[in-house]
């Protein structure tokens, strides 16, 4: 009996551990309806979005007949769009309700994708298509996060974060795969024929995409309208809207007026605070890391083309990001949550910066590794290849793997840092700015990116790749350089830790 008390405790322990994490999810046993609808409505809104984003490079130059110079820069264009109307939306949301404003930006979305599926004429197409779809995007991730705090209550909210997160992620894997697929199923340059229409394998893609968003109308239209999550459970009130006596559309342009005041406000009141600059200075070191994430996005599609062949399962290649990040996000925060978030930016900043040198070294290095074990798990295994592995599968995952756990150090600490060190009461303004980095990396990669390709990984003739990926490796370690070479001018205390644990 003694014998086995030391084991009977470990049992019992463990089991109460399981108990725990099992708890986390227990509370949303008594969630209501609404906070399940926002789950699925995030898992088919990412879907739709990152199997468009991903396309869009590729359907620019094959479809619409730009040269890589001239298509970063548009794609760029749309981007940075995106994130500007993003800023800009949580005073229409607010004017509006969570309910019209996610029908509003998923019927432009429908729309845009619908002119890019049926059109390859290219100002049609862009200005028809591509950039209302961005003003429909920005419209619709804002929300979803404003909708998860209204629907759940304080024991739910935490889990319920963590659900979203782990949502995205899934979205982006599920499109990555049919990003692959249909390239394969239809052959890169293919097409597909329905009756009166000759679409290409990327309009495809988009007609893909424009099935997921429609699939969301439903899942908006079941969202009460007043719901609300609260301690106390299920609250319903009508909501009064701001300008209830107008119709749709004049709503919609008086809160756009109202969100363009607001925002001028706020940034007056912004620039006249120190901390803001620091803050500033900060998140323009974070988007030479941020870099990274665009180059994937608009020029490692064009590349695993070029380099690895039409159909090249590209997409999945790069899902791995956030299998990864799935199970090294909430891993590495719970074991770095004492010390301080610029301290882990900095460690997160320096992994990712180095793992972007493992695509500017030589393939022929990865060679051994692709004949072996590693590139019959990651070829053969989880890509599905038939024949001999190109060290670039190899090199891409290694890179892939690195990057995330840097990702997982630094990426939530950066919001993170960004409110701890708000004054009271400005959270959101100071929050608002995280969107700071990707912004000046959509410009970086508009500016700088298609003469890049155009010169070490042409369409035709030799390609230096391993160039391309080493300016950007040289770029990102701006960010973890001067993150601590300037930290003495840019460090600002975080609210909630003494002098010693913000120092670690």
């Amino acid at each position: 009996m003694t014998d086995n008390a030391p084991g009977a405790k470990a049992d019992a322990r463990g089991a109460s551990a399981l108990q725990r994490f099992m708890a986390k999810f227990a509370v949303l046993k008594d969630a209501i309806p609404e906070l399940w609808i926002v789950f699925a409505i995030k898992f088919v809104g990412i879907a739709a979005y990152q199997l468009t984003n991903i396309t869009l490079v590729l359907w620019v130059q094959y479809d619409l007949g730009y040269n890589d110079e001239q298509a970063l820069p548009l794609i760029a264009a749309w981007s940075i769009l995106m994130t500007v109307v993003t800023l800009l939306v949580g005073s229409l949301t607010d004017a509006l309700g969570m309910r019209r404003t996610l029908f509003l930006g998923t019927g432009i979305c429908i729309f845009g994708r619908l002119v890019m599926t049926l059109t390859a004429v290219p100002w049609l197409a862009l200005a028809g298509g591509l950039m209302p779809l961005a003003v429909g995007e920005a419209l619709g991730g804002p929300v979803l996060i404003a909708a998860v705090r209204h629907y759940s209550n304080t024991r739910q909210r935490s889990i319920s974060f963590s659900i979203i997160y782990v949502m995205m992620n899934v979205g982006f894997l599920i499109a990555g795969w049919l990003f692959d697929h249909l390239r394969q199923g239809l052959g890169e340059h293919g097409h597909w024929d329905l009756p009166g229409l000759h679409l290409s394998t990327y309009r495809t893609i988009f007609l893909t995409s424009l099935i997921l968003e429609v699939m969301m109308l439903p899942l908006i239209y079941w969202l009460r309208e007043g719901a609300e999550g609260t301690d106390e459970g299920l609250k319903l009130s009508p909501r009064k809207h701001k300008y209830a006596d107008r119709n749709l559309f004049q709503s919609i342009g008086l809160t756009v007026r109202d969100a363009a005041q607001e925002t001028i406000r706020l940034f007056t009141t912004l620039l006249r605070q120190a901390g803001f600059y620091r803050l500033l200075a900060f998140l323009v070191l974070i988007a030479f890391v941020k870099l990274i994430y665009k180059q994937m996005d608009y020029v490692y599609p064009i590349f695993g083309v070029r380099e690895l062949g039409p159909g090249a399962p590209i997409g999945i290649l790069w899902g791995m990001n956030s299998l990864f990040i799935i199970v090294l996000v909430p891993f590495i925060g719970a074991l770095t949550q004492k010390y301080a978030a610029y301290s882990m930016v900095i460690v997160g900043c320096i992994i990712s910066a180095a793992s972007i040198f493992i695509m500017a070294m030589p393939p022929a290095w990865f060679q051994p590794l692709a004949n072996g074990v590693l590139g019959n798990v990651v070829g053969h295994w989880f890509l599905g290849l038939k024949g001999g592995v190109h060290p670039y599968y190899v090199m891409i995952a290694l890179f892939v793997l690195v990057l995330s756990v840097g990702e997982a150090f630094y990426s939530p600490r950066v919001y993170e840092y960004a409110a701890a060190i708000a004054p009271k009461g400005q959270e959101a303004s100071y929050g608002a700015l995280s969107y700071v980095p990707f912004l000046l990396a959509k410009l970086m990669i508009g500016l700088f990116s298609g003469k890049s390709l155009m010169r070490y990984c042409p369409a035709t003739g030799p390609r230096h790749s391993q160039t391309l990926w080493l300016i950007v490796a040289l770029s990102s370690l701006v960010a973890p350089v001067g993150l601590l070479t300037l930290r003495r001018f840019i460090r600002m205390h975080e609210a909630g830790r003494d002098g010693d644990a913000a120092s670690q």
